[in-house]
């Protein structure tokens, strides 16, 4: 009798996810789509993402802590930043496959590339109409959403300030609940901060691990709020206070670069050998001049490198 009634919207939602999930194909969260397993992308990080104390801390704690949350008063949003091949896309990927059944092809996540998907300032009107439109159907649809905002300092500000609504705190005045959003924001902005502070600590003989949050997210923050050709200097997210961290991701040194090729053997099922390691990392080009200290690719092209070792 109860599918007689008008069942719409939401409701109609629930039910076909309770159903589906009957069969015991789901996850706690009641929602096929999400697996939310905190535990594998922890140990994951600590496994695989190599030289990056801060960042490993402050996304499971911080993604934890908000799906832990009962009712959360608004999204949340990470910022990451850092040279090129550090591993902020990395951890983006690596948060969507453990948050979602299907990774970054569930349909609860969304990954936007400033300059593919948004390449024409001509157009901004036509961009913040389609974003919006495509994060509400997003939260609509799942119970939990990801939004991948890569090359972020190159979006136009406007599109940033248009998207504000979806970040700020829930004022339960409209129809849709984005308080279990999760917003990232991907830049290399930043990155030449984050490397001068690596580069005195390992002047002053002191371990890069001996880096704190503290001690940098504030320089990180001066330098977005410098007036110049990004977006985050333009738009009223740093204003408005709606980024709720700024995840520095260090430059890498040589031992980090053949963790890396390290595990790009292992990922092809290939032997290895301490000397290949070496000449792998060895093929990078390190910076600055003098100390030849850091990466300055990152670990971006060492999977392609190790091509030079097969038969």
């Amino acid at each position: 009798p109860g599918w007689s009634l008008p069942v719409v919207g939401q409701d109609y939602l629930e039910i076909l996810s309770a159903w589906y999930c009957s069969f015991g194909r789901c996850c706690k969260t009641g929602d096929c789509r999400i697996v939310n397993n905190i535990t594998g992308l922890e140990a994951d990080l600590n496994g695989q993402l190599h030289g990056q104390h801060l960042a490993k801390e402050v996304v499971v704690r911080a993604v934890q802590g908000f799906l832990q949350s009962p009712q959360p008063q608004k999204a949340l949003v990470l910022s990451f930043h850092g040279w090129s091949g550090t591993g902020k896309n990395f951890v983006a990927r690596m948060l969507a496959s453990h948050l979602y059944r299907h990774g970054l092809k569930s349909k609860c996540v969304r990954v936007f590339i400033s300059l593919f998907h948004f390449p024409y300032h001509k157009y901004v009107d036509s961009y913040k109409a389609q974003l919006k439109k495509q994060i509400s159907e997003t939260v609509q649809l799942c119970k939990q959403s990801l939004f991948i905002f890569d090359e972020a300092e190159k979006l136009h500000f406007s599109l940033l300030d248009a998207i504000k609504p979806f970040m700020a705190r829930y004022d339960n005045k409209g129809q849709v609940d984005y308080r279990r959003s999760i917003f990232l924001f991907l830049s290399n902005l930043g990155g030449n901060t984050i490397n001068e502070v690596a580069l005195d600590f390992w002047r002053a003989g002191r371990a890069r691990e001996e880096i704190s949050m503290e001690f940098l997210e504030q320089r990180l923050r001066l330098e977005l709020l410098e007036p110049a050709e990004n977006s985050y200097a333009h738009s009223h997210l740093l204003e408005e206070n709606l980024i709720d961290f700024f995840v520095p991701f260090l430059p890498l040194e040589y031992h980090h670069v053949k963790l890396c090729a390290r595990d790009a053997f292992l990922a092809r099922g290939l032997p290895y050998t301490e000397a290949a390691l070496d000449e792998v990392a060895r093929m990078m080009v390190f910076v600055p001049k003098e100390e030849k200290l850091f990466s300055a690719q990152g670990c971006k092209s060492v999977s392609q490198r190790i091509n030079y070792f097969l038969p």
